[in-house]
């Protein structure tokens, strides 16, 4: 059987072909080129000039067929503008969700399409599972955690459907990174002692509020900065640089510290208070996907992660009209962010997840 694996360059979707390859699959590496900014080529971010070619040295020691794929423009079009539109709407995007949404697997079953292959594969440490369906007719496929807790990245993996969970194979969901990299090294592999990447690919080492005032100049319009009784503090320089729970890059002078609690973009106004302040126990999600379960009509118990790196905390999901619901947390929770990802657990299991909207001071 034959399966494309997406290959970044990274110790990861390196030791993952490789895993494959063990398995007896028929493996062929896949990886896009996303960006073309002359100074990010040797830039050690995903997908890179630099990683890619890095993943066509590993394909070639491992035996196994490499391709590069142009998604240029549609990685442009669905992650860049909505990651710079997100910003100066006030709202925090997470890029990675959305290249997992419309670039990385969308691509990866093209090509399988193009060469007949059944599966596709990445580096994800998360795992799949096939389960009977909530009506006792066929079946569905579960989104797990990876068992490695400082590693798994379900969260991010939430936007999948069905069909992509039932073609996906995710080699490392069962292993601990320190197992992935001393695989690497045994092999020596080049990508073995390569470091973890905290940038956002297309980013680089840049701040984000830099890229975006080149992207899209007007977005730096300055503004007020209140606390929560809306008195004047100080002036903004514009709210792409500012994000809800952020606390350092004010601009103002204060004696207790101040964070980020709230950022109207009605008004153009970044709103601070105390850490309570940015503390809430109670949103509203849109564009809900449910993964691993028909979507319910009554409200469920849920383990919800606002962030990849936080744990999931109790809450109730209550659903609305259309693909909304409000999750009310067992007790306040630090920072949601509107544009970032609410994700739902029961255990280990996805159920479902959707993007934050606007959260009033008060919730």
């Amino acid at each position: 059987m034959e399966v494309i694996v997406a290959m970044s360059g990274g110790v990861d979707s390196s030791v993952a072909a490789y895993l494959l390859k063990q398995q007896g699959y028929k493996v062929t590496g896949l990886s896009f080129e996303l960006w073309d900014r002359r100074d990010m080529e040797n830039s050690n971010t995903c997908c890179s000039v630099r990683t890619i070619g890095l993943a066509k040295s590993v394909a070639k020691k491992l035996g196994i067929e490499h391709y590069t794929v142009d998604v240029r423009d549609a990685f442009y079009r669905h992650v860049i503008e909505d990651f710079c539109t997100s910003y100066i709407r006030g709202t925090t995007p997470n890029p990675c969700i959305l290249c997992n949404k419309y670039i990385k697997f969308d691509f990866l079953l093209r090509k399988a399409a193009e060469t007949g292959a059944g599966y596709i594969a990445t580096g994800h440490y998360a795992r799949t599972e096939p389960a009977p369906d909530s009506d006792g007719e066929g079946r569905r496929f579960l989104l797990k955690k990876g068992i490695d807790e400082r590693k798994d990245q379900s969260y991010v993996l939430y936007v999948m459907g069905q069909d992509e969970l039932s073609r996906t194979v995710f080699p490392l969901g069962g292993m601990k990174k320190q197992e992935t990299r001393q695989i690497a090294r045994q092999l020596g592999l080049s990508t073995a002692l390569r470091a973890e990447s905290q940038e956002i690919c297309f980013v680089g080492s840049d701040n984000y509020a830099d890229f975006i005032k080149n992207v899209s100049p007007e977005a730096l319009r300055p503004g007020p900065v209140v606390d929560t009784s809306g008195k004047v503090l100080g002036e903004h320089r514009g709210i792409v640089f500012y994000t809800v729970g952020q606390r350092k890059g004010l601009g103002i002078a204060s004696l207790q510290p101040r964070y980020v609690a709230a950022i109207d973009r009605k008004s153009n106004t970044v709103i601070v208070g105390s850490r309570e302040d940015a503390m809430r126990r109670k949103f509203k999600v849109k564009e809900v996907n449910w993964i691993s379960m028909t979507p319910p009509a009554e409200p469920l118990r849920a383990g919800v992660r606002i962030r990849s790196t936080m744990r999931e905390m109790p809450a109730t999901v209550t659903p609305e009209n259309g693909s909304g619901v409000t999750v009310e947390y067992d007790e306040p929770q630090w920072a949601p962010a509107p544009g970032q990802s609410a994700v739902f657990y029961h255990g280990d299991v996805v159920i479902g997840g959707g993007i934050i909207e606007y959260i009033p001071l008060d919730a």
